[in-house]
């Protein structure tokens, strides 16, 4: 028992360590993250030091990674945001897809190098790039809201989707030309799709509401993780991929209050799951069998970003690009992705692919990996385009005027509603249950989480926010908010709300553009009324509010500097009369 415990933390350390040492190293020279987990993975593996065994219950461990990945993207499709981008998402992203996996599967049936069916799955495993791999590329470069960031996400976007279906398919098109359909099968997942979206729209925002209230963030992390299991398994049972349950699990979370919340307390799962996973691919490449072929990988790799860099290039020209646009989208793309990885290997347990076949194809997709910041640099330099317009593009992936509310009490509830009726998108959080139930009820969309978390804050869009607002119940969260979101984005629009003058007393030096007092402005407001019933006249109102404005600010700067105490003078110092100030002039 202890052997196998010492064993089993022998194991963990590695792979902890590999990644550890190797991530770093190849995000310093930009080849990504993906690409040094693979590293890590070759490096420890069986293949060349061999410190990691048992790779097939590690891989199946990793597995949850990818299940964790799919629920992430479930949870970003809400279908209003799909609705929005539909022409860029359905057309272009199902022209690439379709014509790059029907011209790389009919080159390997024209080649005689598999059959029909694998080579429909092998040519739409070769279609998908790497989400990760593109996006971090964009966000490196400052593009990801360029119009060629667009029109690459909008890709992604449906790649991201159709893995879906074709992880479903594979079973199926696996046994072409065996005993027909079984229908009992079909209507077994049918049923328990149904019944999956029927019980997530109606139970998982009380669940969750529930949980909420209790105040835990670990209940909260293990229900949602809890609930990705549950599903999967479900759709398993029913003869699906668990993929598609996780995704299922997510888009059906999308529209709820507590996305946010969810998608971070996921993300550390996630992350460290999905590195597993592709450390796990990397030892399953046989490096014996690359050695051998070394030629057929190489030319594998060069041929796949060719081709699909070329027929990028045209669908993009045909949807509208400009040259250079569409050459930036062509290079950006041109690489093989993750969920290739996810579809080989769910093709060799279907018998479609051999380990042999396996493995050179995850060569050449890690190859052509690898090839990317290359190609890009050229496509950059190639491309002569001095201005790009968005002619054609349907609707950025963010939109334009972001804002974000933390904080929906009394004054965020008003906050929000202004703001929406001028037209502003609006992202309210807040981490009472209590309100976020009172906001649905008057329509108002409210998600969950604790607001004064920064990972909250970046989930939300933080850093693409017009400005955030800062307006909770709890002055330690807003002081806590503002610090730390002043120290992740400096160049942020910040608003705090105070709740009264200690309260901004203490904001003042954490880097707040602007602060409004809780209770200033509507105080003035029954003090311009009780003048105004005494007989005063509005200009002389007014005068005097401007007064009181310039004693408050001379007293709080000297509390600032002096203390609380400090600037007692300016407490009962008479307002100067406007006839006095006027022949005093």
């Amino acid at each position: 028992m202890a052997t196998a415990e010492g064993d089993f933390l022998v194991q963990a350390a590695t792979y902890l360590g590999a990644a550890a040492i190797a991530v770093p190293i190849f995000n310093r020279f930009k080849l990504g993250s993906i690409l040094g987990y693979l590293a890590a993975g070759v490096i420890a593996g069986p293949h060349m030091l061999d410190l990691l065994h048992q790779e097939e219950g590690v891989f199946h461990i990793a597995e949850l990674g990818v299940v964790l990945f799919l629920f992430v993207i479930g949870l970003e499709l809400s279908l209003t945001r799909l609705w929005s981008m539909r022409k860029q998402i359905f057309g272009l992203g199902a022209a690439q897809m379709g014509i790059t996996g029907a011209v790389i599967a009919g080159f390997f049936v024209a080649a005689g190098v598999m059959p029909m069916n694998a080579a429909i799955i092998a040519g739409l495993s070769f279609a998908f790039s790497s989400t990760a791999f593109a996006l971090q590329l964009l966000r490196d470069r400052g593009e990801q809201n360029s119009p060629y960031g667009a029109r690459s996400f909008s890709i992604l976007l449906f790649q991201d989707l159709a893995v879906i279906p074709l992880l479903a398919a594979i079973p199926f098109i696996a046994g072409a030309g065996g005993d027909g359909a079984d229908w009992t099968a079909a209507a077994k997942a049918i049923g328990v799709l149904v019944a999956l979206v029927v019980i997530g729209k109606y139970a998982l925002d009380p669940m969750f509401r529930l949980v909420a209230g209790s105040g835990s963030r670990e209940a909260f992390a293990a229900t949602a993780l809890f609930l990705v299991a549950l599903t999967s398994l479900a759709v398993s049972w029913a003869g699906l991929s668990m993929a598609l349950g996780a995704f299922l699990a997510g888009a059906l979370l999308a529209e709820s209050s507590y996305r946010h919340q969810i998608e971070t307390d996921i993300e550390p799962f996630r992350g460290l799951l999905l590195g597993l996973f592709f450390i796990s691919i990397g030892m399953r490449l046989d490096l014996n069998v690359i050695a051998q072929y070394w030629w057929i990988v190489f030319a594998g790799a060069v041929g796949l970003v060719a081709i699909k860099a070329g027929l990028l290039f045209i669908v993009a020209r045909l949807a509208g690009a400009a040259r250079g646009e569409a050459m930036k989208t062509a290079a950006v793309l041109s690489q093989g992705g993750e969920f290739a990885f996810v579809v080989i290997s769910l093709g060799v347990s279907a018998s479609l692919f051999s380990n042999g076949e396996s493995t050179l194809m995850s060569a050449i997709i890690t190859v052509s990996m690898a090839l990317t910041p290359a190609v890009l640099a050229l496509a950059m330099r190639f491309s002569n385009d001095t201005v790009e317009t968005s002619e054609g593009l349907e609707e950025a992936p963010q939109k334009q005027d972001h804002v974000i509310v933390a904080g929906f009490g009394r004054m965020g509830q008003i906050i929000s509603q202004v703001l929406n009726s001028s037209g502003a998108d609006v992202t309210a959080i807040d981490k009472d249950p209590g309100h976020i139930r009172n906001a649905q009820r008057f329509g108002f969309k409210v998600y969950f989480g604790d607001a004064s978390r920064l990972d909250i804050l970046l989930t939300a869009g933080a850093l693409e926010a017009k400005a955030i607002i800062f307006c909770m119940d709890d002055t330690k969260a807003v002081n806590q908010a503002v610090t730390a979101m002043r120290e992740r984005c400096p160049q942020a629009v910040i608003i705090a709300v105070a709740h009264d003058r200690v309260h901004e007393i203490e904001l003042r030096p954490l880097g707040a553009d602007f602060i409004v007092r809780e209770t200033m402005e509507s105080s003035l407001l029954a003090a311009r009324e009780a003048l105004s019933r005494m007989g005063h006249d509005s200009a002389t109102i007014e005068d005097y509010v401007q007064q009181f404005r310039k004693l408050d600010r001379e007293r709080l700067l000297a509390q600032v500097d002096a203390g609380p105490e400090a600037g007692m003078e300016f407490l009962h110092k008479p307002f100067v009369q406007p006839e006095r100030r006027d022949s005093d002039g």
